[in-house]
């Protein structure tokens, strides 16, 4: 049933309840604006988020919905000089269009999968060519800095791994800002320190990239 449908089944309710006896209308009178409230979240709760809608943004570059199955691939993002952003709207998409963006980087190789952003033959704190970018890997002596790129190996149920972009770090913790996760484009994870070493405390971290 539609919206419109719904408006006239209720108006042509109220308005035969009154017709039959106004003491009765007078009883549910009282209770209208409490229907019509209820009325109004169904209508927004089952409304469905359509795949490419702006939901949230991070130094005014836009993270986009992309469906609650993070697979789901609806053509390539390209920047206005050709480059190459990655498939709308993964989460390398939402990386690389805010790098590209924010930093006007691109990255010598800019095509592979998210986990393929992190080169594991590199030691600590090593150039990537690939991506032209400084990389460090978790567990050592340097913690993330806002404006990082977080990556994911690849783990079981997705084998392409996850790219996120730090926006936050205090001692205890740091925030991810991120695309093709649901709805959910901010987490925040433990920041350990023992001794001279900083871990992020989630699994699967190979560690972060950084444009110095």
């Amino acid at each position: 049933m539609s919206q419109d449908d719904l408006f006239v089944c209720i108006t042509s309710y109220f308005c035969a309840l009154y017709l039959t006896t106004s003491e009765t209308f007078m009883k549910f009178k009282a209770y209208f604006p409490l229907l019509c409230l209820l009325i109004i979240l169904c209508s927004f709760s089952n409304k469905k988020m359509e795949v490419g809608s702006k939901i949230d943004s991070f130094n005014n570059v836009s993270i986009y919905y992309n469906g609650e199955n993070f697979t789901n691939v609806i053509g390539r993002s390209v920047a206005d000089d050709g480059y190459n952003l990655g498939l709308k709207f993964q989460c390398v998409e939402f990386v690389k269009r805010y790098y590209h963006k924010v930093h006007g980087h691109k990255m010598p190789n800019s095509f592979g999968h998210a986990k393929d952003f992190f080169d594991k033959s590199l030691g600590d704190r090593a150039f990537n060519k690939g991506r032209g970018l400084m990389q460090y890997r978790n567990v050592r002596e340097y913690k993330p800095k806002v404006e990082d790129i977080l990556v994911y190996d690849a783990y079981p149920g997705n084998r392409f791994g996850h790219v996120a972009i730090v926006s936050k770090v205090s001692d205890d913790e740091i925030e991810l800002v991120q695309q093709n996760i649901g709805k959910k484009t901010r987490i925040k994870i433990p920041l350990v320190n023992f001794y001279q070493y900083w871990t992020v405390a989630d699994y699967n971290i190979l560690g972060w990239l950084r444009k110095e």
